[in-house]
């Protein structure tokens, strides 16, 4: 029976079964038909004689722009769809390419529409050769690039404005920052003071900061210090610890009780889930009226050591071993040593973020380090506080990114007479 033979039963779909068990012969699908998937596919469809000269063009082309296809169709170039800025670039770089590649796409242009609009799109074209590689017609397909424009101007407006609330972030860091510290310092008779503050980053806060004060009986105060950690929180704990040590140092002056009362302070206030502590030396500056100079008493708090550069060219750590970090713990040591300055002597305090720079960019190994920084010392004694600070200032310039901390510095020596 011809019915169950090969021959020829392939050349027909299958029957469609309707609900129920009918059956019924299948409907021809749109996709059938290539010139219905030509006329509305998704994208533009165009192409162009060699000279640009439109010979054919889509539907989806078409509405996009609200022409006719009568007022393109052999009237009109591809380049005058464009606007003037898209017909520019066309004729100095598209065609040039087109023409020496045999093909470009994604490029972004913006064709103008009948009624004058804008349609920002992609654009992809192949050059069509004869059998002697001359070219016949050139292929386009075109994108609407609409959604692409809107996103890339919104993510444009969204950089902008990151990069506005990133300034003022800066800015009220910058502000922030100047409030815990002290604008100038104060003129000590007898004494050459200065002082500088390196940022690290300006997008945190950092936690160093000293001062300087005048207390009673012709004394003055002097404290530099670290707070752990960077942002607001470390501000909040920078701004308690520089007033609680000048309140401490006028009810007390000895470094040490100035030093406790601290301690208890941050111990009582930070002792949950978020401790917060720091590294402090304390100083008290007295004048020496029998043999001149000043008589310096240091209180640290696991701060790195000062460093003493006599006048006689040497230079030393003036160390204050034992002590401990002030807030951990509700009694902590803190250690005390003692010095003359002498005509010539200059004796400097930094936070640790000079030693632990990093000499050699983008490296983890190469700190500075407490030796590197006492050899430097020694380079520069005899100097004074401006010069010393000068100098590590410029020190601190040569590591450049290397520098990941906030650095604070100050120096004070007695001039010779």
């Amino acid at each position: 029976m011809s019915g169950t033979g090969d021959g020829g039963s392939g050349a027909h779909p299958p029957p469609v079964e309707r609900p129920g068990g009918d059956r019924a012969a299948p409907s021809a699908l749109p996709e059938d038909s290539a010139e219905d998937l030509y006329e509305h596919a998704p994208c533009g469809f165009l192409s162009t004689l060699p000279d640009r000269t439109i010979t054919k063009i889509n539907t989806t082309l078409l509405d996009w722009l609200g022409h006719a296809r009568g007022d393109l169709v052999g009237r009109r170039t591809f380049s005058e769809l464009l606007t003037v800025g898209g017909r520019l670039y066309h004729e100095t770089h598209f065609g040039p390419l087109l023409s020496m590649q045999g093909e470009i796409s994604g490029i972004a242009l913006e064709l103008r529409a009948a009624d004058g609009s804008r349609l920002p799109v992609l654009v992809t074209s192949t050059v069509k050769t004869d059998g002697d590689g001359q070219p016949l017609l050139i292929r386009t397909t075109v994108f609407d690039a609409r959604d692409r424009r809107a996103y890339e101007t919104e993510l444009l407006r969204a950089r902008q404005q990151a990069e506005s609330e990133r300034e003022e972030l800066k800015r009220l860091n910058a502000t922030l920052q100047r409030t815990l510290l002290p604008p100038t310092l104060v003129s000590v008779p007898g004494l050459d003071v200065a002082a500088h503050y390196h940022i690290a980053s300006p997008d945190k806060v950092g936690g160093d900061f000293y001062d300087l004060f005048p207390l009673a009986a012709g004394t003055w105060g002097l404290f530099l210090g670290d707070v752990c950690g960077k942002g607001a929180a470390a501000a909040a704990v920078t701004s308690l610890a520089r007033y609680t040590l000048r309140a401490a140092a006028v009810y007390d002056p000895d470094p040490a009780a100035v030093l406790r009362n601290l301690n208890t302070v941050l111990n009582h206030e930070y002792n949950g889930d978020d401790p917060r502590f720091c590294t402090v030396i304390f100083g008290l500056l007295t004048p020496d009226t029998v043999h001149g100079g000043f008589r310096v008493t240091l209180a640290g708090g696991g701060h790195p050591p000062a460093l003493l550069l006599r006048a006689d060219g040497s230079a030393d750590h003036l160390d204050t071993p034992g002590g401990q970090l002030i807030g951990v713990l509700p009694d902590a040591h803190i250690a005390t040593t003692s010095v003359h300055l002498e005509a010539g002597d200059t004796l400097l305090l930094h936070t640790d973020g000079l030693t632990e720079a990093h000499t050699v960019a983008n490296s983890d190994d190469d700190r500075y380090g407490d030796e590197a920084l006492l050899d430097f010392a020694r380079d520069l004694a005899p100097t004074t506080a401006t010069d010393a600070v000068a100098a590590i200032r410029n020190l601190l310039d040569t590591f450049g990114a290397g520098v990941d901390d906030d650095t604070a510095v100050i120096a004070l020596s007695v001039p010779r007479s």
